[in-house]
């Protein structure tokens, strides 16, 4: 005889009650990466471990290649730039590759105008720089010459002088093969750059489409996750790219003013190479904290040969303009996204530069803003219980510089626990 069915005993007091499947074919729960109960991590399925696999692959061939990566960065950043157009217009009712044709002409034709404002006075300025720089040395030297300065701070400065000049003079020329390799290198990347256009084009037009496509190449689970991390560092790289847009034109405008201004009231050198000077400040203003530093540098050398006093000039107004930008400008426009304490920027410029050059420079600081966002969202989800990816999110956006609340009440039963022992 077949024994009998006996019934599923009580659930205990502790113990609530589970709920009854509906059907005995339902699929189970979905592991979202995170247990409930705790911070174990759910079963990795094959599909899961082919995504990670490709991207493992994918990140060693991007290091490899990293020496060619420079135009694609830049393609990225006028992708992101000409996309926003593009989507207003589709939404219209334009066809999405006929948008991108008119954002196309309208950049040439702004890229053109831009050029020929600029180019044509920042080429005569470069040229007569060029032509009276050694006056400008000899009135540098004899400045130099001129200075009262401690016998012993005077003497270290010769020596180092003297130093270089022996090691220019006495330079090895094959020294001068990284000059070639670097030059070759920028050939490269002239090539590169000149197949920008057509890859930005192609990426702009089809950007739903790949959109779709890797949504559909991940499992359904991460979703949500991918979602709101890629949110997240689209809005700290968005606010970084329109801050320093702006920040560059405004401080080049301020910086031409300014040197006009010294050209009429303290001396006619300001104005000779405003436009090279203004341009240097613009473009410098993409290294935070050492770039308008590098870029007063040459206004004041310049300012030397023509006196102590005009130097001190210079270095005034660069100061005042550096302080109204860090104190008006900068909270208003890039706000709390890429906000960092001035010990992590300065740490991030310098691994930056070491790993990607110039471009690892100006990138580190929006990079390693994403990458505090990030780790609070994971911070979050991995909590315990875990917060949901819109409560993760809404939390980094209410709270941008915090990862858990300074009056955060502790976890159920941690009290008790406490009194306990």
């Amino acid at each position: 005889m077949d024994e009998p069915v006996r019934p599923d005993p009580a659930p205990s007091p502790a113990e609530p009650a589970q709920p009854v499947a509906e059907a005995s074919n339902a699929p189970p729960p979905v592991q979202v990466g995170v247990a409930q109960a705790g911070h174990h991590f759910g079963r990795v399925s094959p599909r899961a471990t082919l995504v990670i696999a490709g991207a493992g692959v994918l990140a060693v061939v991007l290091y490899l290649g990293s020496a060619a990566l420079g135009p694609f960065v830049v393609g990225l950043v006028l992708a992101y730039l000409l996309d926003m157009p593009v989507e207003r217009m589709s939404r219209v009712g334009f066809p999405r590759w006929l948008a991108v044709l008119i954002v196309y002409a309208i950049a040439v034709f702004v890229v053109i105008e831009a050029a020929v404002l600029t180019i044509r006075p920042l080429a005569d300025e470069m040229s007569t720089f060029i032509r009276e720089f050694p006056s400008f040395m000899t009135r540098v030297t004899d400045a130099y010459a001129h200075l009262d300065l401690a016998p012993t701070l005077r003497n270290a400065i010769d020596k180092w002088l003297n130093e270089l000049g022996a090691g220019i003079a006495g330079l090895d020329p094959t020294a001068l093969l990284p000059v070639v390799s670097g030059i070759a290198g920028i050939v490269a990347s002239i090539v590169g750059y000149i197949l920008i256009p057509v890859w930005v084009f192609y990426l702009i037009k089809d950007r739903p489409a790949l959109t779709a496509a890797a949504a559909r190449s991940m499992p359904l689970a991460w979703w949500r996750d991918v979602r709101a991390i890629s949110d997240l560092v689209l809005r700290v790289f968005g606010q970084w790219l329109r801050g320093q847009l702006f920040l560059g034109l405004t401080v080049g405008v301020a910086t031409f003013a300014g040197l006009i201004l010294l050209s009429a009231t303290v001396d006619p050198i300001f104005g000779r190479f405003a436009v090279l000077l203004s341009v240097i400040a613009g473009v410098l203003e993409l290294l935070p904290i050492i770039g308008p530093i590098i870029a007063a540098i040459p206004a004041v050398l310049l300012a030397l040969t023509a006196g102590l006093d005009v130097a001190v000039a210079a270095v005034i107004m660069y100061t005042v303009i550096q302080q109204l930008e860090n104190n008006l400008l900068v909270p208003k426009i890039q706000g709390d996204a890429v906000e960092l304490h001035p010990s992590a920027v300065m740490f991030a410029l310098v691994i930056g530069g070491a790993i990607a050059g110039l471009l690892g420079a100006i990138l580190a600081l929006p990079i390693t803003a994403a990458a505090r966002d990030v780790f609070r969202y994971l911070f979050h989800r991995l909590d315990d219980p875990p917060s949901s990816p819109d409560e993760a999110v809404a939390y980094i956006r209410e709270h941008p510089r915090s990862v858990v609340t300074p009056d955060a009440e502790p976890p159920d039963g941690a009290t008790a626990e406490a009194g306990a022992r």
